[in-house]
């Protein structure tokens, strides 16, 4: 993954990550999602969010509240 990338959230919720992401965009927040779920067992790993690292406090900020 490109080094302007930043994690700003994860879940082992696929539909938390999600509507995080819609969230985001709505906020005209550029997001993308890496899922290190494991495919059989899905309690294991996380699903990923990722924000552009000049988002970051911006994104942090709108998924606290």
């Amino acid at each position: 993954m490109n080094k302007d990338w930043v994690l700003a959230y994860s879940s082992i919720s696929e539909a938390d990550v999600y509507l995080i992401k819609q969230m985001l965009e709505n906020n005209n927040i550029e997001s993308v999602i890496l899922n290190k779920q494991d495919s059989v067992y899905k309690n294991l790993g996380e699903i990923e969010l990722y924000v552009l690292r000049k988002d970051v406090v911006r994104a942090k900020a709108r998924i606290q509240n």
